[in-house]
């Protein structure tokens, strides 16, 4: 596996570059250094909010791309270099079918903002977790301002709760099962893939010179535009049938021990 020519590295954030107790490692910070001084440009990639994002990366934020929000939103310091906007007709249609389905959290998902109802506070504390901006509204219909995706949280099983209900509205819109409690759901080009496709002609880098690491659905659009795409240990079997390579878990260093075989190739 010859990694000398890579010159852009993506990962996901959950399950993947973040351990089990959500912190990212100083391994990590350690080797973004030295993938720095090598010009190889570093992109942090997840349904996360982008404030999120920004609070796990704060060290090296203004060095690094986010695409947050699966693809939904792209920034680079304080430019910003995508964003697809989830129509206000079809946040409707979702919030109508999303009102039948019981046991369910849903959040609406903005730029700097998210929102969702009062219902249950211990929904809105596990939130801070991957949403460190949010407000309590009494109605999510009437949230006026431009809103990226709708995310849908079970506390069992998104794929077996949630995502039954939703998979007819696959095609008019981006229906991701995003995590084993979260389905994310967008317009037809807010996702990783797309905005990794982006990334690519912007910075005139090829598959080949792209290295992606994924473990959820949501990841299998970026992980196919990469020739070094990387399932972790940890990941959904959907995952490593489309990587091309696997490495350790999360909580074992998987994209740690990765980067530091890129880091002496490099050199």
């Amino acid at each position: 596996m010859d990694l000398s020519n890579i010159k852009m590295v993506v990962s996901d954030m959950d399950g993947t570059l973040l351990n089990s107790n959500h912190e990212v490692s100083h391994r990590f910070f350690e080797l973004f250094e030295k993938l720095k001084k090598r010009d190889i440009l570093f992109v942090a990639a997840s349904g996360r909010q982008y404030n999120s994002i920004l609070d796990k990366l704060q060290d090296i934020k203004n060095e690094i791309v986010i695409v947050a929000e699966n693809g939904g939103y792209v920034m680079r310091k304080d430019e910003e270099l995508l964003s697809t906007l989830l129509p206000k007709y079809q946040q409707d249609i979702i919030l109508k079918t999303l009102s039948e389905i019981a046991n369910i959290n849903t959040v609406l998902c903005g730029k700097e903002h998210a929102y969702l109802t009062g219902e249950s506070d211990a929904f809105a504390n596990m939130l801070r977790q991957y949403y460190s901006a949010f407000e309590i509204v009494e109605d999510l219909r009437q949230v006026e301002t431009d809103i990226l995706k709708i995310a849908i949280y079970h506390y069992e099983s998104s794929e077996a709760h949630i995502y039954p209900s939703v998979q007819h509205l696959e095609g008019d819109l981006k229906v991701k099962i995003s995590g084993p409690n979260w389905v994310d759901i967008s317009s037809p080009n807010a996702h990783k893939g797309f905005a990794l496709q982006k990334l690519q002609e912007r910075y005139d880098i090829t598959p080949a010179e792209t290295m992606v690491f994924g473990d959820y659905n949501n990841d299998l659009e970026m992980l196919a535009l990469a020739d070094f795409s990387f399932a972790m240990a940890n990941a959904h079997p959907n995952v490593k049938q489309v990587a091309k390579f696997q490495t350790a878990s999360n909580d074992n260093f998987g994209v740690e021990r990765i980067l530091e075989q890129l880091v002496l190739a490099s050199s």
